[in-house]
């Protein structure tokens, strides 16, 4: 039984892609941002990105061994969960943070749940809030050979100037991939141009966000600070590769507006009124959660009997 596939009822969405070729594509996007990750924060970064991936790439096989199943490396979804993490990870957090977040990811988050389709949450991020919680120093400490002090999110909240085109550039404090908005936008771009993922999820995030943080922020609507929000954090990289995850994602359309709007606005209240100056990866993780009472509300009725009339 395992190996056989559950089919509902027609109609069916029938597409080309294969899970593998998906995989591939948004390993390719965020190439950009691993490679300016690397630039900017030198040899650390290139070491905790490897050795995440290769956890989470080895922790799907040996997993999938021991339990005699077909192994699914080949499907590049390990490595899409390793690569994330890592991004999300501080620059000079040591290698075994990378292993435990890895093994994390893959064996509580993914393959405990019966591996991928059917995680209930976004394995990296899932791993990032644990590692947040059982590892809140290593965790919170952005402090590198270029960058000292606060990032220019917690600057933010604290009531303190940013230099925004650095945010937008990159040249700042933070996790290993979400620094440079441009490095994260060329490879959203590239998805988007291939039809990976659509604008529906990012588009109407940023917009909640941004209405929300100009009511809230006590800014009014100061389009330095609002692009100051857009551009700090994990937001960007949230924000294209991790809320539009098929997998946690509804699949209805009007869900996925619902859904991004939660998230634009979660965001907001954990930023706003939180006590971290982010809150991308709890709102996301909390939007997961939520995602099967946001499809059965916007579920379409069945048209003909018992359903919909004519």
């Amino acid at each position: 039984m395992s190996d056989l596939m559950k089919v509902s009822s027609n109609p069916h969405i029938r597409s080309k892609a294969s899970t593998s070729s998906i995989m591939l594509a948004v390993v390719i996007a965020l190439l950009p941002t691993a490679g300016f990750g690397i630039y900017n924060f030198g040899l650390d970064a290139l070491v905790l990105i490897l050795v995440t991936v290769l956890t989470t790439v080895l922790t799907e096989y040996i997993f999938e061994k021991l339990l005699k199943k077909k192994v699914t490396i080949g499907d590049y979804s390990a490595v899409v969960t390793g690569l994330l993490l890592a991004l999300n990870l501080p620059p000079k957090a040591p290698w075994w943070i990378g292993v435990i977040g890895g093994v994390f990811a893959i064996l509580v988050v993914k393959m405990v749940f019966g591996g991928l389709g059917q995680n209930f949450m976004n394995p990296a991020l899932g791993a990032r809030c644990f590692l947040l919680i059982s590892f809140t120093s290593i965790m919170t400490n952005f402090d590198c050979d270029a960058y000292t002090g606060a990032t220019p999110l917690a600057a933010l909240k604290a009531g303190e100037s940013v230099d925004i085109f650095s945010m937008v550039v990159g040249k700042t404090a933070g996790t290993i991939g979400e620094t440079s908005m441009i490095a994260i936008v060329i490879g959203a771009c590239f998805l988007i141009l291939t039809g990976i993922i659509d604008l529906r999820i990012p588009g109407s995030y940023i917009v909640s966000f941004a209405v929300f943080i100009s009511i809230f922020g006590g800014h009014g609507l100061d389009f330095a600070y609002i692009s100051a929000h857009l551009a700090g954090g994990g937001l960007m990289l949230g924000t294209f590769f991790m809320a539009t995850d098929y997998v946690t994602r509804p699949i209805t359309i009007k869900g996925q507006y619902v859904y991004g709007i939660l998230l634009g606005i979660l965001t907001g209240i954990f930023r706003i009124f939180g006590a971290s100056a982010e809150g991308v990866s709890y709102a996301i993780i909390i939007g997961n959660l939520l995602v099967p009472l946001i499809e059965k509300a916007t579920l379409p009725k069945a048209f003909g009997k018992g359903g919909a009339k004519a």
